[in-house]
């Protein structure tokens, strides 16, 4: 096995473990009543599902665009956030590789959500099985869908060569699922748009 996969593997089970635990830590939480979440489909509506899970998405979005944008700073990237820039070229095995310190700040999000926005257990579900994917995708090095940045909606949503242009440049796209943050903040790769239109 290269050894750059097997660490990339070392590192995601290291981060399925942080997340195992904040995810034992909210569950914890809701039974002694101290989370927002909710099993009573109906105690909102069942229109607020989707607005609370693409609330949530957008809530994720925004949170890790800033936590990304700090972990490379040169003064804590080294061991906030090298491990998951380590293989390089990104890889399906690189899509979870967090050192320790990153593992903690990114599982911190779900934590913080439940505890804010009221949500029902299959929308926090939902968002981190979208997540997960969603992850794993960008991660791909190439594109499933042809040429899905022509789409005016694959111009707002991040896809795998958006990602392969973070982990060679490091200083653009650090959005999650949106370039909403890097088109505003100047951190969208200005050629990107240009190859978006041929």
């Amino acid at each position: 096995m290269n050894s750059s996969i097997r660490k990339d593997i070392e590192l995601s089970v290291l981060s399925a473990v942080v997340f195992g635990i904040s995810g034992a830590f909210i569950i914890s939480e809701y039974t002694l009543g101290g989370t927002s979440l909710y099993t009573d489909f109906y105690k909102y509506g069942l229109w607020y599902l989707v607005v609370s899970f693409v609330l949530v998405l957008i809530l994720q979005d925004t949170y890790f665009y800033f936590v990304h944008r700090m972990f490379h700073h040169p003064l804590i990237f080294k061991w906030m956030h090298y491990g998951h820039h380590r293989s390089g070229e990104p890889t399906p095995w690189s899509s979870s590789a967090f050192d320790l310190p990153e593992a903690i700040i990114q599982s911190l999000f779900f934590v913080g959500v439940s505890f804010i926005v009221p949500l029902h257990f299959l929308t926090l579900v939902a968002a981190l099985i979208t997540m997960t994917v969603w992850a794993v995708y960008t991660h791909l090095g190439f594109e499933i869908f042809s040429s899905p940045k022509s789409h005016w909606i694959g111009k707002w949503l991040i896809g795998s060569m958006h990602h392969s242009i973070h982990h060679r440049k490091y200083k653009v796209h650090y959005g999650l699922y949106f370039t909403f943050w890097d088109k505003l903040l100047g951190t969208q790769d200005p050629n990107y748009e240009n190859q978006t239109e041929t």
